[in-house]
């Protein structure tokens, strides 16, 4: 429940501190006092949207502080421990600053957060109803809101959300993939033309350079064979080959070294030349009886060599790129042909996933069918209470025409009302006057709070165009209310006021050309001169005085 909220420098508000306590709070006052201000402030508190306009003239900037007791809120626990916000103590505080360049920031238990963390959080702390809301009563898709609420069923909620999230991400990828084999059709054409004629080629890895390799041998392999032969000649089977004059240098070191010794690794190393190149002679003499001179295979690595270099131009590649390019190719033209085998399969999966959808949204209407037929009830008694004796209220469910999945299900939603004998159930919106719409959407109100585990619940004027017995009804109705939920209620109606367990007075004081505004709990004496202030306007008598003593200790009884 809120325990406190502080605000400073906010629209005509300079300072304002106010403890809050449990069961019904009243608040009244002037009008043009400022009544809603602290709601106002409160909304912002709770992540409403910021503007530097609130701010008071001459200040900086507003501040708006709100403490909360949340021992009995494990929802909002379960928030603040998630998102690691949470303190060692059983509360909350929330603070909000709004600066004169419009931006905000935002705070939970002195931790910076976003706007809409302070959203998400507030949910679970209060329950704003404000003076318009019986308009949106209106609303079809309010309508379902409030019976959702009442049913509370949120696990058929989230399981009909889930499976439409689920439809909805497969019919986006059916979608896109429709319209890339669109726009691929020519593509995919192509590629088929061009790995077609790559596979007819069939170049493996690294085919390439071994046919350059194997193509410079063939084609020089004369001139290979013939200097090859003149090399051998001159190093090993002439006269003066190379090889014998080694030999001979070897030797005479050999006989040198027997008068210096230092000459010895000379002779040694001519030795190791000479048997070097009589091993190269070998291996030339072999090399030379091996060579092939092969024209027909000559001509088969020409033409081969020749269809690699054409191909390769005609994709602007260089030759040696050519196995990779046509690898990438076929992945590219497998990719499209998978995209249709995806279609295929994904034409299945969004009939498995309308199907899913289907048992989790028909679980959802029955369970909707059963809360209405309760709600009906609650509502029609609730309405003879509020001076509609006769009044009549059903929910009507039909199914949409075309069950496409929706997030909401597949309900259509209408609120009924007959408020005279022998009138037929006809739309809410064409019975019902401004009045009888306002106690409707309170008794809606007032029941689906009780359903609702929000600890605080602010009715900011929802009495608008009530009046007489119904008043004391409704003043009775929020009363019992607060017996197991903190209610604010800012009225001037003096039974509604009446009916709280403690009342505040909002005032608006001009000093120095300057407007403050202030709120202050009211003690009995002072509250009886509020309630007849209410009853009577600014002509207070011993007859409202008494009148309103009387009010105040029937509408607290």
């Amino acid at each position: 429940m809120l325990i406190n909220l502080e605000i400073k420098n906010f629209a005509i508000v300079n300072a304002l501190q106010v403890e809050w306590r449990s069961g019904m709070t009243a608040i009244t006052g002037e009008t043009g006092a400022g009544k809603s201000i602290a709601i106002d402030a409160l909304s912002l508190c709770l992540g409403e949207r910021a503007d530097a306009a609130a701010i008071r003239p001459g200040a900086d900037k507003t501040q708006i502080s709100a403490h909360f007791d949340i021992s009995e809120l494990p929802i909002a626990k379960q928030f603040l421990s998630e998102h690691m916000l949470n303190n060692e103590d059983q509360d909350c505080i929330l603070r909000r600053v709004i600066g004169k360049n419009g931006r905000s920031k935002s705070y939970i238990n002195g931790i910076a957060v976003t706007a809409g963390q302070l959203r998400e959080l507030g949910q679970h702390l209060i329950s704003i109803h404000g003076q318009h809301a019986h308009q949106l009563l209106l609303k079809p898709e309010h309508q379902l809101h409030l019976l959702d609420a009442y049913a509370g069923h949120h696990a058929l909620l989230n399981a009909v959300n889930a499976q439409y999230s689920h439809f909805n991400k497969l019919q986006r990828e059916y979608s896109e993939l429709q319209k890339q084999q669109q726009t691929q059709a020519a593509k995919q054409q192509l590629l088929e033309y061009q790995v077609a004629e790559l596979d007819e080629f069939a170049l493996q890895e690294g085919e390439f350079e071994e046919i350059e390799t194997e193509h410079s041998r063939l084609s020089h392999s004369q001139t290979i064979l013939e200097t090859c032969q003149r090399e051998l000649a001159h190093l090993y089977e002439d006269d003066q080959t190379v090889l014998s004059q080694l030999q001979h240098s070897a030797q005479k070191f050999c006989e040198l070294a027997g008068y210096d010794n230092q000459l010895s690794s000379i002779a040694q190393m001519l030795e190791e030349a000479a048997v070097q190149i009589e091993e190269a002679c070998r291996e030339v003499r072999s090399y030379g009886e091996n060579i092939e001179q092969d024209p027909m295979r000559l001509q088969e690595l020409e033409e081969r060599l020749s269809k690699a270099m054409d191909l390769a131009r005609k994709h602007a590649i260089k030759p040696d790129e050519l196995y990779a390019f046509h690898q990438q190719l076929k992945l590219e033209l497998n990719e499209i042909s998978s995209d249709s085998a995806r279609l295929d399969a994904l034409e299945q999966e969004i009939a498995d996933a309308i199907h899913a959808y289907n048992i989790a949204a028909k679980g959802l209407s029955e369970s909707r069918q059963t809360a209405a037929g309760q709600l009906n009830k609650l509502i029609s008694k609730s309405m003879a209470s509020l001076a509609m004796e006769n009044g009549r209220f059903a929910i009507e469910l039909t199914q949409k025409q075309q069950q496409k999945p929706a997030a909401s299900g597949f309900d259509d939603i209408e609120f009924l009302v007959s408020t005279n004998p022998g009138q037929p159930l006809q739309p809410l919106g064409k019975v019902a006057s401004g009045g009888e719409l306002s106690r409707i959407s309170l008794a809606i109100q007032v029941i689906i709070a009780q359903r609702v585990t929000t600890p605080t619940l602010i009715f900011d004027e929802v009495d608008v165009g009530i009046s007489g017995p119904t008043a004391s009804q409704v003043g009775k109705l929020l009363r019992q209310l607060g017996q197991s939920t903190q209610v604010i209620c800012v009225t001037h109606l003096p039974q509604v006021a009446c009916s709280g367990h403690q009342q505040f007075f909002v005032a608006k004081v001009v000093e120095n050309g300057e407007t403050f505004t202030s709120m202050k709990p009211l003690e009995h004496d002072m509250r009886v001169e509020e309630i007849a202030r209410l009853i009577g306007g600014d002509k207070i008598s011993a007859t409202t005085k008494a009148s309103a003593q009387e009010l105040l200790t029937v509408q607290s009884a």
